[in-house]
């Protein structure tokens, strides 16, 4: 199964693409994991996305395709794969589609998880990493025991520089001006599933699985 996993920042992609992907036994690819972990490391695809992220703002479409193409060419994603907020426009789904054709395959559905956009600030703005082990923790939902330490190593905790209040919503009004497009092209092929992404974890992934197994028709 090939999924793209769409949705807003702060809807939980990451964490039903997780379940999902245990679940199915195919990797979870996620463009923002991979793109972080390229700039710590300061490779060239990464030096070049920082300018972007800590401004808040979209890494281009190239960039963002290159590192997708990087990782599903893979021998783990050979039976299948998770995409965690990939695409984000339509010229990117577009792209997708043509390099997928081009070996024989296309996506199987493309799931989205709807949530407004004032619980999605909390979300996010509430989040802090671990510097140490990467763990990461919420201030309001999973706080740690000590508000500046991680409970597994006791590293420095941080709120990433794209988690503040500010650019999150900066994000958020990026993201609403360029879905639309996104979900039509979707819808207009037929594998478009909306998912509520409000409430406990465990409720929104077993409406996903519904989803999946045909408890519900795409949009």
């Amino acid at each position: 199964m090939r999924l793209a996993m769409l949705g807003p920042p702060g809807a939980g992609k990451g964490t039903q693409a997780r379940l999902l992907a245990q679940e199915l036994n195919i990797p979870q690819i996620s463009t923002g994991d991979l793109l972080r972990d390229a700039a710590r490391r300061h490779t060239a695809t990464g030096t070049e996305a920082r300018r972007y992220m800590e401004r808040g703002l979209l890494v281009p479409d190239e960039l963002a395709l290159r590192t997708v193409v990087e990782r599903m060419g893979e021998g783990d994603a050979v039976r299948g794969f998770i995409l965690d907020g990939f695409p984000r426009t339509r010229a990117q789904a577009v792209a997708l589609d043509e390099m997928l054709a081009s070996t024989g395959q296309k996506l199987s559905r493309a799931v989205v998880l709807e949530i407004g956009d004032e619980e999605i600030v909390k979300r996010i703005s509430g989040r802090r990493v671990c510097r140490n082990c990467g763990a990461m923790y919420h201030a309001i939902f999973d706080p740690p025991r000590n508000a500046e330490l991680c409970n597994q190593c006791n590293g420095e905790l941080y709120q990433r520089e794209d988690d503040n209040e500010d650019t999150v919503r900066m994000r958020l009004e990026q993201y609403a001006g360029k879905i639309k497009p996104l979900f039509q092209y979707y819808e207009e092929k037929g594998i478009l599933i909306r998912i509520d992404g409000s409430g406990p974890v465990g409720d929104v992934h077993r409406r996903m699985l519904d989803a999946l197994k045909g408890g519900a028709k795409p949009a």
